[in-house]
């Protein structure tokens, strides 16, 4: 991929409207009343699915089922464990989605009868549906790393799901002693946000340069490489001499097991000893998706690349984290483009219509310290049944002076700004 013009504060809020814009169809009239979409899943991909099919067409009967009352953003999560952002900065109300008339409702679901077309919740009420759209992120595979379960992430913290656990991690990073060692656990793609461990790593060494000098991050790496590596890797030299060591797979980096008694990290070619141990174990499709049928053998979801519908299970549609799509990032950006995408085509099939091939936008920004920023953009498309990557994306430059990583800073918080409006409002 090629360097390419860096997009500005305007650019990001001009391609967020534009994508508003795009929803301002004609409504669709249904001919036996009005039809019901039931959207499982609140985060970017849910919450910003059940608004765009509401703003579409207002006579359907949306339902987003959530069981949190708001919604905490894994975006700028990593800048809260660090200290540099508040944690309250990272949650958001669905009131507003509510106030447009979407009906949300504050419980798990747990069954999906997909012949009856019928979504069971927690308490046991029944929500029928004519189209349900699963937006439900990623579930942790506890099972595929020994020592590692729902106990031992209260001892050595994942915080991959953001909340709780990141609260978590930043604790422990303020309790632990200058001079002491935090070891981040790195799995194997695919997983989300695949550049987030290393910026995690960079935030976590901008804190303790500042507040705990002699101490160091290890990343235990399952690959040899990832997304955006020789800007990191820039940016650690210039920033961080001494204090990021990264241990590839080949260097023997795969983590095999581990011991929350003694925050021990065993690797193929040796043991760690963390003081702080973040260990991010692989993942597969939120639990619903299984569920409901529409997981394949890998545990994410195949799917229609132009309506999202599931190839597992008809008239279900997988959007966002948990669904296979291509080249397509595993990323809150993706999940909010896949979600645009999805409502128009949701609408279009219940109307009878054919949908339009979707044309899919995303950028990924990366945060090394206060002030110093890069990013990578990619537009999809579908072919030969996935998503691949056409013209139009590029990475910022390798050279590019500091003026640049700190414009490209304040454009990552116009974009989070524009996203989370889009999505909760």
């Amino acid at each position: 991929m090629n360097a390419l013009r860096l997009p500005t504060r305007r650019d990001v809020a001009r391609g967020l409207a534009a994508s508003a814009a795009s929803l301002a169809l004609p409504c669709p009239s249904f001919a036996q009343g009005a039809a019901r979409v039931v959207v499982i899943g609140g985060g970017f991909g849910g919450a910003g699915c059940a608004r765009a099919l509401r703003q579409i067409d207002p006579k359907l009967q949306v339902t987003l089922v959530e069981p949190k009352t708001f919604y905490f953003a894994c975006p700028f999560s990593n800048e809260a464990i660090a200290g540099l952002r508040e944690f309250e900065a990272q949650q958001f109300s669905y009131d507003r989605i509510a106030a447009e008339g979407v009906t949300v409702v504050a419980q798990a679901a747990v069954k999906v009868d997909a012949q009856a077309r019928v979504v069971g919740l927690a308490d046991g009420t029944p929500l029928g549906y004519d189209r349900l759209v699963l937006s439900p992120g990623i579930d942790l595979r506890f099972d595929a790393l020994p020592g590692y379960n729902e106990a031992a992430a209260a001892k050595m913290p994942h915080a991959w799901k953001a909340g709780e656990q990141s609260l978590l991690l930043r604790r422990q990073l303020e309790a632990m002693a200058d001079g002491g060692v935090v070891i981040l656990a790195v799995p194997a793609a695919p997983l989300r946000c695949p550049p987030a461990p290393y910026e995690r790593a960079s935030l976590i060494a901008h804190y303790l340069k500042i507040r705990k000098p002699r101490s160091k991050v290890i990343i235990l790496d399952a690959k040899d490489g990832f997304s955006q590596q020789r800007l990191f890797e820039n940016a650690w030299k210039e920033l961080y001499p001494d204090m990021i060591e990264r241990v590839a797979l080949s260097q023997g980096g795969r983590v095999t097991s581990v011991d929350p008694a003694t925050n021990g990290i065993v690797t193929d070619f040796g043991n760690y000893t963390a003081d702080v141990g973040n260990v991010i174990p692989p993942q597969k499709a939120g639990r619903i998706a299984e569920i409901a049928g529409a997981a394949d053998q890998t545990g994410w979801c195949p799917i229609d690349p132009v309506t999202f519908e599931s190839r597992l299970v008809p008239n279900i549609h997988v959007i966002g984290d948990a669904c296979i799509a291509g080249a397509i990032p595993k990323s809150a950006s993706a999940a909010h483009a896949q979600a645009m995408a999805c409502a128009a085509a949701v609408v279009s099939l219940m109307a009878g219509k054919p949908p339009e091939t979707p044309r899919l936008t995303g950028a990924c920004f990366n945060t090394v310290a206060p002030g110093y920023a890069f990013s990578l953009s990619g537009v999809y498309a579908p072919k030969d049944g996935l998503y691949n990557e056409v013209e139009g994306g590029g990475t910022s430059p390798l050279d590019a002076p500091r003026e640049i990583r700190a414009q490209e800073a304040e454009t990552a918080l116009t974009w989070f700004s524009a996203i989370t409006a889009d999505t909760f409002g």
